[in-house]
């Protein structure tokens, strides 16, 4: 994972989707670039017999499918080519603007999912500054303590944005679970 904002959100949000008595283990890098320097390395060192790896990076303003290109290629270094890639378009903040109802719970708001139709929040993949975005609609909104908050909220049937859709998807297929 890119940063320990991602961590805080998957580890209230996993449970909910992976199969019941399933582990996972969350490994946070310090930013896109530590991620891509040392994946190859942490890859090949985590030896535990039929473990499957995710990799989950903020698109920012790159180029999606090159970012997607440059971590499976990474990750063919590793010898795993099983690993499922999978970019938040832009950042992780969009899914969290893709389902207003989990951030009004998780911040005890009121009025927030009124907004969930206006153009911004129905397709905040489409959006390149979600995080400002979400702080103006939420002021006291911090990366880990916000994701750690919103993440057991989230909504995994939520299609309003797709890199969240399809991680959910892709996440659902890696476990066997059809749905």
């Amino acid at each position: 994972l890119e940063e320990p904002s991602a961590v805080a959100m998957l580890e209230g949000f996993l449970p909910k989707i992976l199969p019941s008595g399933l582990s996972f283990r969350c490994i946070p890098f310090e930013g896109k670039q530590d991620l891509e320097k040392q994946l190859v390395k942490r890859i090949r060192g985590y030896q535990v017999p039929g473990a499957k790896f995710v990799v989950l990076r903020d698109q920012d303003s790159g180029d999606c499918k090159k970012i997607k290109s440059i971590l499976f290629q990474k990750c063919k270094e590793a010898n795993r080519l099983d690993v499922l890639i999978r970019i938040a378009c832009y950042e992780l903040e969009s899914w969290y603007l893709a389902d207003l109802s989990a951030v009004e719970k998780a911040f005890s708001l009121s009025g927030l999912t009124k907004y969930q139709n206006k153009v911004k929040f129905r397709s905040p993949d489409e959006y390149p500054s979600p995080a400002k975005t979400l702080k103006s609609v939420v002021p006291s909104y911090q990366k880990v303590g916000g994701s750690r908050v919103i993440g057991p909220l989230l909504d995994i049937d939520n299609s309003r944005s797709r890199s969240f859709a399809v991680f959910v998807s892709g996440l659902r297929r890696l476990c066997g679970n059809k749905k």
